[in-house]
This record gives C-alpha cells, structure tokens and sequence, in this order.
C-alpha cells in the first residue's frame, strides 16, 4: 500500500533517483577500477595531480563542478561540439547529463576505496601469481578482485549512497524537469519552497534512515576495513 504522502511526482523522483544511481554505480566501477589500480601502483610523477582530480569533488562545492559541466557539455562547450557532431544533441538537462554530471561528482567515493583495498593488498600475492606464470589479466581477475573485494562493496555502496544524495550538480545540469531530470533531493527542494513540509518529510525522513543504514553498514561491519576515506 502506497502511502497517501508520496503523491506521482514523489514516486516518480524516487525512481529516476534509483536508476541514476544504479546506473552510475556501475559506470563507476568499470571507469574506476582501472584508475584505481593505476593509482594504487604507479610510481609516476603524475600520481599526486590525477589523484587530486580525482578527489577534487571531495572540496569542490557541487555549484562549481555544474556550472562547468554544464559550459562543457552546453552548445558551444567542447563535448557539446562533439555529441552534436555525432547526431546525440547536447547533454544538459537529460538524464544522460546527469549521469555524466554524477560520475564525476560522485568519482573519489569509489576509486579511493578500492585504492585503498589495492595497495592492502600488497606485493607477495602478486609475486606468488607471476612465479606461477599467471599473466596480468589472469592475475588481477584470479588474486587482485577476491582479495579487494571488500573495496568493491564499500566502493559500490559509498557511490550509490553519494549519488542519491546528489543536489547542487544534478539541479545545475538537469534543472528540474518532470519524470525526466526531476531526483529525489530536488524533489524535496520543491515541496519546501511550495510549503508542502508533510510531503517533504516523508521523502528527507526516508533520505535520513537510508544514509544511516548506510553508515551503520559501513561502520559496524567487517566492510570499512576496505575504505579509509
């Protein structure tokens, strides 16, 4: 039974939220991984300044990391010029804006982890494979993924949890569209300016045990063992 307080719009924010968050948890794991890996191993003078891009929206107020997002994927910006090039229109206030927008912001909550479960892993493993003449591919598939694989659920959870709670990048480059740009937290924005505060505790309440659980997932269980950050 639905409860009379999440009308359709509230509904409908929930699950545009979900499946962005989904989506984006996964693109995070493919795109993350081998950054990760890179980061976790190299020895390149390039590691400092990568890893601080990388973690730039950790300090970046999400109002700074849109805006320019936005000019970059806009009509004149340079991925604007090349998804109009290829016939794909721009990608400002579409759902597949904001995944790109979310990847991005929500990018330390999943590499660092898994660096961090990486380099936990050490040098033995991966001596004891390549005196067995396990390959690199072999190797990171048959050693590195089991052991780091405590990296790969907090990673997971930390990056749907963090894109979920997203606000100021999604509203910058989605804007507020109905059933098509229109997420959770700004879903609650517009009850509070409509001063529908009945419907906007349903929805910040339900934000509020989600992060908990979250954290308290996190924090009481063997799984922040692959997170230090």
């Amino acid at each position: 039974m639905v409860m009379p307080a999440l009308d359709d719009a509230s509904l409908s924010a929930i699950w545009l939220t979900l499946k962005l968050a989904s989506i984006t948890t996964v693109l995070l794991l493919l795109l993350g991984t081998p950054i990760a890996w890179w980061l976790a191993r190299t020895r390149s003078r390039l590691k400092g300044p990568i890893g601080a891009v990388v973690a730039l929206p950790l300090v970046l107020p999400p109002s700074v990391l849109g805006f320019y997002l936005l000019v970059a994927m806009g009509p004149n910006g340079p991925v604007g010029q090349l998804t109009q090039t290829l016939g794909l229109g721009v990608l400002p206030f579409t759902f597949a804006g904001l995944v790109v927008g979310s990847v991005f912001y929500s990018m330390p909550f999943v590499v660092q982890p898994l660096q961090n479960a990486f380099e936990a892993i050490g040098e033995r493993p991966l001596e004891a494979a390549a005196t067995l003449r396990a390959g690199p591919l072999d190797t990171f598939f048959t050693v590195v993924l089991p052991l780091a694989r405590p990296g790969f659920v907090t990673a997971s959870i930390l990056g749907f949890a963090h894109t979920v709670g997203e606000f100021g990048v999604v509203l910058m480059i989605g804007g507020n569209i109905p059933e098509k740009t229109r997420v959770l937290s700004v879903q609650i924005y517009d009850h509070v300016e409509a001063l529908e505060y009945a419907q906007a505790h349903w929805l910040a309440g339900g934000m509020l045990l989600f992060s908990f659980l979250v954290l308290l997932v996190l924090y009481a269980s063997p799984l922040r063992q692959g997170w230090r950050g």
